[in-house]
């Protein structure tokens, strides 16, 4: 059983208090107290809290020493923007509400949504390079080996690039620790922001403090609401905006209400099939929303991302809920039975996506699975005391559904093995059973600022003229409502799956307008509409947002300006992310001149001629020109190029040092792992690797 949001949150918001040390992240758990110190405690907590408040003064002190950057939301994005901060040399505050870091990403989201890798660059790459670091390591596989479950994820870009997109949560929440450690970033968890008058003080146009509900007050010269519901941008009087704005008002063709849809082929919406009079089953509308594309408070369903395992020795069963009522799967056990060839855990139902160590990441997958449709639209602006039992409707909805596919005998059963052979890591989320921290929020306040990312920035038929990263995955939404239609069949509503080729992210959309705040950053709950929020809403954009929204704070800071005068071409130039942006074409822009398309030259020739000239190639370079794809080429003449390229500017004369050299001077400082093992005597590379290789070794040649 899920531990109830209400308890969670109490409990981080005085563990902080009582354990908290100033050179530490962790905070010791109440799991681990003596029964007789816990009941003791949870009788007398106003009096400890009192106590402690009084006697660690110190602490709570140090909590309200003004920061030069304030970041409220530790997840990835709010995670990237601390880390940036204070490698940049900036006092930064990470604040927390819950007692977790690492939002989804270290909440169960461990299958990476992308769309272009080589677009994910900065501190959001870093990561996913630390992960593939981790996992290189014998130690960290227990229940697999490393070769056992790299062909479930073979990947040559990923290999090249020398990252692991799919992770453990736990492996994600000890890098995000690592790096906020190296970076020395003060983080306190279990505050959460006073959403009444006095929570967010502004003189002006400038933020000047914020105040925890504890009364602890965090003064900055900059903010960043880096949280999933833009708490804290809300507070300070932004303008933003919840739901689905009409296809009208951008010109679009995907926001607003979406076209109905059979794709709950053969299901009956009422509780006696055919009956009206008989009433609607549960969580099912009784008529059709407004017309299609109009604008409306909905926002997509919400669910838990769940970390399963099938091996034993590591698997907590999955328990029957308190309040169980299998009437609410009703529906859904219609669509099984009538649908038995689709009706299969992973393929349908939800997803079994490998994870490390047989886990997985367990999300939503086809019409009837773990969203909870249509319970999402309250939670933007919702109390925190509603959050929490909404957090909790939909940590009971999901586990119900395990439970019911697992156990009704009304389900086939295959249904029922497949689903019985999965259950909750005894080794994740150890505080709550196995039960993530982070309810999934796909989206719910959107900062309305001068510059509104639409479908035209993802159909990339307009182009941010201040982009400052690359955004690359489908516009995306889940379902928003279920409803009966006029025939008396169940539909679904609010769905779309459009692919995008990478486009710019404006700067402008994570500022809001200068005349509401010119000292905050919003990196998540960024302006944009609902139908470009759905490709926009991915971890590790939000991680290249949250690290460009620190630059920018540390530049207002250096330089005394407002936010909104940072120019986006020195963040352009931080991130490294120039020459991607510049590489973006208008649509249809490929096809104007086919001709001078056609004169472009391949890039492994170019890079061969340019190696040539600079005297890197010399003796026979059949080997090297003639590559066939799928061949592998012998060790030492890899080992060779190698050698003779770091020569250009020390002499070495072994693999070991050229990579050494490279690395030192930060011209190859991601890959020697792989070449060290490979480009040696004994050893063959992929021919794709080698021509990969030789491209970048090329590009480098303007740094020597």
């Amino acid at each position: 059983m899920p531990v109830r949001k209400n308890d969670r949150v109490e409990f981080a918001r005085l563990q902080p208090v009582l354990f908290h040390k100033r050179t530490a992240l962790r905070i010791v758990p109440f799991s681990l107290l003596p029964a007789s110190i816990f009941t003791f405690f949870m009788k007398s907590r106003p009096l400890f809290a009192l106590l402690t408040a009084l006697s660690l003064s110190g602490i709570s002190s140090a909590a309200e020493e003004p920061f030069d950057i304030v970041v409220y939301g530790a997840t990835g994005g709010g995670v990237a923007a601390a880390v940036e901060a204070g490698r940049l040399g900036k006092s930064v505050v990470l604040i927390e509400p819950q007692k977790h870091i690492g939002g989804m990403t270290a909440g169960g989201l461990g299958a990476t949504d992308i769309g272009s890798k080589t677009t994910i660059i900065g501190l959001a790459r870093e990561f996913y390079h630390r992960v593939w670091k981790h996992y290189q390591d014998p130690a960290a596989w227990k229940y697999e080996t490393r070769a056992e479950y790299k062909p479930k994820h073979h990947d040559a870009i990923s290999d090249h690039l020398e990252t692991h997109w799919f992770f453990e949560p736990k492996v994600a929440d000890k890098i995000l620790t690592e790096m906020l450690t190296e970076a020395g970033v003060k983080v306190i968890t279990g505050e959460r922001l006073q959403r009444e008058a006095g929570g967010v003080e502004k003189e002006g146009t400038r933020i000047v403090r914020i105040t925890a509900e504890s009364g602890k007050t965090f003064s900055g010269k900059v903010f960043i609401d880096a949280s999933y519901e833009g708490d804290l941008m809300a507070g300070a009087g932004v303008s933003h905006f919840v739901g689905r704005e009409a296809n009208s008002q951008h010109g679009e063709t995907l926001n607003g209400t979406r076209p109905r849809y059979p794709n709950e082929k053969a299901v009956d919406p009422y509780k006696v099939p055919g009956d009206p009079t008989s009433g609607l089953l549960p969580g099912i509308e009784p008529a059709p929303p407004q017309e299609t594309g109009a604008a409306d408070k909905r926002v997509q369903a919400y669910t838990f991302r769940l970390c399963l395992t099938d091996a034993a020795e590591n698997r907590l069963p999955v328990t029957k809920p308190a309040g169980y009522d299998p009437l609410a799967y009703e529906a859904h056990l219609r669509w099984i039975l009538a649908n038995p060839k689709a009706a299969i855990p992973g393929k349908s139902l939800f997803k079994l996506t490998p994870m490390p160590n047989r886990k997985t990441d367990s999300n939503n997958h086809g019409p009837f699975s773990t969203d909870f449709v249509g319970r999402s639209a309250e939670w933007a602006e919702a109390s925190y005391a509603r959050r929490e039992q909404m957090w909790q409707e939909h940590a009971d909805y999901v586990q119900s559904w395990l439970w019911f596919l697992g156990n009704d005998a009304r389900v086939p059963e295959m249904v029922r093995t497949e689903t019985l052979r999965w259950g909750f890591p005894k080794d994740e989320f150890t505080d709550t059973g196995g039960w993530p921290f982070q309810l999934y929020v796909r989206e719910a306040r959107r900062l309305t600022s001068d510059y509104i990312v639409t479908e035209h920035d993802c159909r990339r038929t307009r182009l941010a003229p201040d982009g400052i990263m690359l955004a690359s995955y489908s516009m995306d939404s889940h379902a928003t409502s279920r409803f009966a239609d006029p025939e008396g069949q169940l539909r679904s509503e609010g769905t779309f799956l459009v692919k995008v080729r990478p486009y710019p992210v404006s700067y402008r959309a994570i500022v809001p307008k200068e005349k509401e705040c010119t000292n905050l950053l919003v990196p998540v709950c960024l302006s944009a509409t609902h139908a470009a929020y759905g490709s926009i809403r991915m971890e590790p954009v939000f991680m290249m947002l949250g690290q460009a929204s620190a630059f920018a704070a540390a530049q207002a800071i250096d330089g005394k300006q407002s936010v909104q005068s940072i120019s986006a071409e020195k963040i352009r130039a931080h991130l490294g992310t120039a020459a991607l942006i510049a590489a973006i074409r208008p649509a249809g822009a490929e096809d104007e001149k086919p001709a001078a398309k056609a004169k472009v030259k391949d890039p492994f020739s170019e890079a061969v001629l340019r190696l040539k000239k600079a005297q890197v190639l010399d003796g026979d370079l059949a080997w090297l020109e003639k590559m066939k794809p799928g061949e592998n080429i012998d060790g030492v003449k890899v080992g060779g190029l190698l050698i003779r390229f770091a020569g250009l500017t020390k002499p070495v004369s072994t693999v070991d040092e050229a990579l050494d050299h490279l690395a030192s001077a930060n011209l190859f400082p991601d890959s020697k792992g792989y070449w060290r093992a490979n480009a040696r005597a004994g050893k063959t590379c992929p021919a794709a690797q080698v021509k990969q290789l030789t491209v970048r070794l090329a590009g480098s040649l303007p740094k020597l």
